[in-house]
């Protein structure tokens, strides 16, 4: 069992393969493979291991190397799209916006919130507690500049 919804590490892997194999096919998309195909057209580096579904499933995500694991790396991404529709934490969009002035590109700004929470994901795990939400908020804005 996995903290997923009950789907396994390859299943989720395979949801983003399908998302992209049916983006490339014109197929009609959910409104979560709409989102998670718009993330994996932003990384054209992983096209070539979304392009085959059993590989992708298999891919070995070392998590001493979660900078390098593609499914992290997208997996962030949506997790920060999500928070940013819903405005959750408080004031992440104003912060979204913030850091889009600063570096000019909303994937660019997205990146910097994703390293933001990253860092709050692994301390919180390190800890044994929740994600302090304030000290996310803080870390990114720090990103943000003045």
């Amino acid at each position: 069992m996995s903290a997923f919804g009950g789907r396994t590490r390859a299943e989720l892997r395979q949801s983003y393969a399908d998302a992209w194999r049916k983006r490339l096919a014109g197929v009609l998309l959910t409104p979560l493979e709409a989102m998670i195909a718009d993330v994996i057209a932003l990384h054209p580096e992983y096209h070539e291991l979304l392009g085959d579904p059993a590989r992708a499933a298999a891919y070995p995500g070392d998590p001493q190397q979660a900078e390098e694991n593609p499914f992290l790396h997208m997996g962030l991404h949506l997790a920060v799209r999500d928070q940013l529709a819903i405005d959750r934490p408080p004031g992440v969009r104003d912060l979204h916006r913030a850091l889009q002035r600063r570096v000019a590109d909303a994937h660019a700004a997205e990146h910097e919130l994703m390293q933001a929470l990253g860092e709050t994901l692994w301390e919180a795990q390190r800890s044994g507690r929740p994600p302090d939400e304030r000290q996310y908020l803080e870390r990114a804005r720090r990103r943000s500049g003045p």
